[in-house]
């Protein structure tokens, strides 16, 4: 008979289940919960024991976890929101927190918007660890399984237990190589131009080439990349043009010429979203607070960024 019983189990197994399930590597979830990896090793057979399953078997190089380990870890993401809210429900002090929060985002709201949000948040919660994760086109079932606790998009999933608040909106610009190529002087030069453009898997087009196609535009994509990212590089040394939100001239596009779109679109806006069940955290509260409250500032700082002095803004036509 095991020597354990369900009294065994507390928030740190729970955790670790989670952490290894995560990082699919004993490697990482080690270094994710700041433990030596032989501590890893040492709670998973505790677990094991307790729970009468192997929960990670070899596959590859790798590991990979069972049926049964998928099953508790579902249950332990819960089980861990219970226990933080339970420990903060007679007060919230960021100065003791002492866990991982993860955020998904693309890559352009990620450089944008995180690294000052963290280090926002590690001024008065120096023990808070941010995980940062690619949303792509984000599912409800990102929330609802605890991938993530936010996701940062313009694009929030649909369902009646997720929830979404707007960040900002940003408007589109036409980038490109001004040592290649002069600007686009009107529609017909545009259109006559070859483009690279962002298209996520499955083939889900970014919503301004969507808006465009929709209005008869065709255009000649040269190149499609899977994240803004990798945008510059193609643009570099070509006479190519990419029609992206302006606020990828922060990181991505920087030192690139940019111009308004020759024709009306409507504006990109961005979200802040999140599942019911952390409606009242304490702690997811204070985070998504503070994530508003740095937004303003963050764009302030970087508003004006390689931005000719001689363009004309093009009215935006209204987001159905």
């Amino acid at each position: 008979m095991s020597q354990f019983d369900h009294l065994d189990i507390d928030g740190h197994l729970l955790q670790l289940l989670v952490a290894v399930i995560d990082e699919g590597s004993i490697t990482r979830a080690a270094q994710r919960l700041d433990v030596t990896q032989s501590a890893v090793s040492h709670l998973l057979d505790k677990l094991r024991v307790i729970v009468g399953d192997p929960l990670f078997v070899k596959s590859g190089r790798g590991i990979v976890p069972t049926t049964r380990a998928q099953q508790l870890a579902a249950r332990a993401r819960g089980l861990l929101d219970e226990l933080r809210s339970f420990s903060t429900a007679t007060g919230f002090d960021p100065a003791t927190l002492s866990t991982t929060f993860t955020i998904a985002a693309n890559d352009m709201q990620r450089d944008l918007l995180l690294p000052p949000l963290f280090r926002c948040l590690r001024a008065r919660a120096p023990g808070l660890r941010l995980r940062v994760i690619s949303s792509r086109i984000p599912g409800a079932e990102m929330l609802r399984d605890e991938i993530c606790q936010l996701i940062v998009t313009p694009r929030p999933p649909e369902g009646s237990d997720i929830l979404q608040k707007r960040l900002f909106e940003d408007h589109y610009r036409v980038f490109y190589d001004a040592r290649e190529r002069t600007a686009p002087a009107d529609l017909e030069q545009y259109l006559a131009a070859e483009h690279v453009t962002v298209l996520y898997e499955p083939h889900r087009r970014l919503d301004i080439d969507e808006v465009l196609a929709d209005a008869g535009l065709k255009r000649r994509f040269a190149v499609q990349v899977p994240g803004f990212a990798g945008i510059g590089p193609f643009l570099a040394g070509t006479p190519f043009l990419a029609t992206l939100p302006s606020l990828t001239r922060v990181h991505m596009l920087r030192g690139f010429a940019s111009v308004p779109v020759p024709v009306p679109c409507p504006p990109m806006p961005m979200y802040l979203v999140w599942h019911l069940r952390h409606q009242a955290d304490a702690l997811h509260r204070w985070l998504r607070e503070q994530l508003e409250i740095m937004v303003a500032p963050a764009l302030a700082a970087v508003s004006g960024i390689d931005q000719p002095s001689s363009d004309a803004s093009v009215p935006a036509v209204a987001r159905r």
